[in-house]
């Protein structure tokens, strides 16, 4: 686990994780702090040897600091568990029962809900430049034929292959990561597990999302905290499209950046339209454009996706 300034959150969850690990033989939990300005170090502290403790004097990011804690499991089976990801009483059990009786599954995402009991994604699909302008343009709906990254058209009542699942709740087979690694550290934060499941998937293994528990998801409360604290929203949407850069360059080539950053553009005259018919005013003529400016500087920052900015 991974935390960053959500010290109120660290307890119910580790408590909820012990319950749900019960007759699981044993489980090691390693908990790194990336620099909290909160209380989290506090509640860490305070739950003494029941977890292996790794404190970073720096936040080095997501994708970093769980490469870190790897190297302190011993496990046959790695889970990554958000600390605004709440499990149920059944959920580790039932998990590490599905990939042992499923060699060939090498990631396990299961049902996501938040706090409201409203089904998040859960079993995602890989971006591409075609389906995340057509997403950003609200234009996916007039081509039905292209998939998008987030089908919630079906009732998620049963196991399904994927591209990928989200990393708050993220259990890999060791054998996994001992052919491909965990994650790649150019990403800061957003699109590791993306990147990761495409490697997984390369390699012959299978993702998988299981459907028979589910897991509370309140999401962005790393993100609202660093908010309060340092005015960091705009931040959090700049680390976004980094990522977005990073992994179209790595995975579509020169061209396949340059064609989204054309699309980009593309995607700003479609919404200023829309914005225009709406009546909107400057605001919403506006706001595109702060888009297509942010992706542009970064392209720019990164060497045209090739490397992160921190």
């Amino acid at each position: 686990m991974v935390n960053y300034n959500t010290a109120a959150l660290i307890r119910p969850m580790v408590d909820g994780l012990l319950a749900s690990a019960a007759g699981c033989g044993a489980v090691q939990i390693v908990a790194l702090d990336n620099a909290s300005r909160d209380d989290s170090l506090v509640a860490l502290k305070s739950l003494g040897d029941r977890v292996d403790l790794i404190v970073n004097a720096h936040n080095v990011g997501f994708g970093r600091a769980n490469n870190q804690c790897l190297a302190r499991t011993r496990g046959r089976y790695v889970l990554l568990l958000n600390t605004d990801a709440f499990v149920a009483p059944d959920t580790l059990g039932q998990t590490l029962d599905y990939m042992d009786s499923n060699p060939k599954t090498g990631v396990l995402g299961v049902r996501l809900v938040g706090r409201d009991g409203v089904l998040q994604p859960s079993c995602r699909y890989f971006p591409t430049v075609t389906n995340v302008f057509l997403s950003r343009t609200g234009l996916a709906r007039w081509f039905p034929w292209i998939q998008s990254m987030d089908d919630m058209s079906w009732d998620h009542a049963s196991d399904r292959q994927c591209d990928w699942v989200p990393g708050c709740y993220y259990l890999v087979r060791r054998e996994v990561i001992d052919q491909v690694g965990l994650f790649d550290p150019r990403y800061f934060l957003y699109y590791e597990e993306v990147d990761h499941c495409r490697a997984v998937k390369a390699a012959g293994w299978d993702v998988t999302y299981f459907h028979d528990t589910t897991v509370v998801h309140i999401g962005g409360e790393s993100a609202k905290s660093d908010s309060d604290l340092t005015q960091g929203a705009r931040q959090i949407s700049v680390l976004q499209i980094e990522s977005e850069l990073l992994y179209f360059r790595k995975h579509a080539g020169l061209g396949g950046l340059f064609a989204h950053l054309c699309l980009t553009v593309l995607a700003a005259l479609i919404l200023n339209l829309k914005s225009a018919l709406k009546g909107q005013g400057a605001r919403g003529l506006g706001a595109p454009w702060g888009h297509v400016r942010q992706v542009f500087t970064l392209a720019l920052l990164t060497r045209w996706g090739t490397q992160p900015t921190r």
